[in-house]
């Protein structure tokens, strides 16, 4: 059997612009071990986003209090090409649903700029955080045994 995870995505509550975006992150573990990961999200402003897995579920004081981005190996920020990279950089993602390196009740948070994959070597703050922007929308990673049945999103269709 395996094991499965959900985040309902909601709005940050903090910053309060996306009030119509909403969302869900579903988590498989696949038979070799791999975490499959499907996002549907509605009602974020075309472009890239950085997603990310930050160290704690806890949604208090809207996406602020879920931490930075999850870590524990200590490492710079890096994208999937990169050697060094965080465990919750998603473009490289190398964590279990179990076990030391478990993302079950931590948080993933939708940014509001494209990660840039800790690639600007001269700037602090792409080690760190990939200069992805403020936290637009998160939710906390927990165990499921169903995922939602995603339904197509349809934009407003132009008129003729």
């Amino acid at each position: 059997m395996s094991i499965k995870a959900l985040a309902v995505l909601r709005p940050n509550e903090v910053l309060n612009k996306n009030k119509r975006s909403k969302g869900f992150v579903c988590f498989t573990m696949l038979p070799d071990k791999r975490v499959k990961i499907n996002v549907n999200i509605e009602g974020l402003s075309p472009g890239l986003h950085g997603i990310h897995i930050h160290e704690y579920g806890d949604m208090s004081n809207g996406c602020i209090s879920a931490g930075t981005h999850f870590n524990p190996q200590k490492k710079t920020h890096g994208g999937p090409l990169s050697k060094q990279r965080h465990v919750g950089d998603l473009g490289n993602i190398r964590s279990k649903l179990t076990g030391k390196y478990s993302v079950i009740g931590r948080a993933i948070v939708i940014h509001e700029l494209p990660d840039d994959l800790g690639l600007k070597q001269n700037d602090p703050e792409s080690l760190i955080s990939g200069n992805a922007g403020r936290r637009l929308m998160c939710g906390i990673i927990g165990l499921t045994d169903c995922f939602p049945t995603p339904k197509p999103f349809h934009g407003k269709k132009k008129k003729p």
